[in-house]
């Protein structure tokens, strides 16, 4: 097996670790995956399961302290 070495971001590094042992899995081990199915043709990211977006309550529009027009604002929303 190969190694690889690639420049990731320490907090994307830090809450992929988090979310890895969650899943009882680990960062590697989730690369892996994504390459295989990457190598394959087959999209990873089409692959994946919806994410859906709290930011509008289902009647009077957008949540209370989102800013439709700030990235930021709605990467938190998912976060939570």
């Amino acid at each position: 097996m190969s190694n690889l070495t690639i420049s990731v971001d320490d907090e994307l590094i830090r809450r992929a670790r988090i979310k890895a042992i969650e899943q009882g899995t680990s960062v590697s081990a989730k690369v892996r995956e994504f390459l295989a199915q990457y190598a394959r043709g087959t999209d990873p990211v089409a692959s994946a399961a919806p994410v859906v977006l709290p930011v509008f309550d289902g009647t009077s529009g957008l949540q209370q302290g989102i800013d439709p027009i700030s990235n930021k604002s709605l990467l938190q929303a998912a976060e939570e």
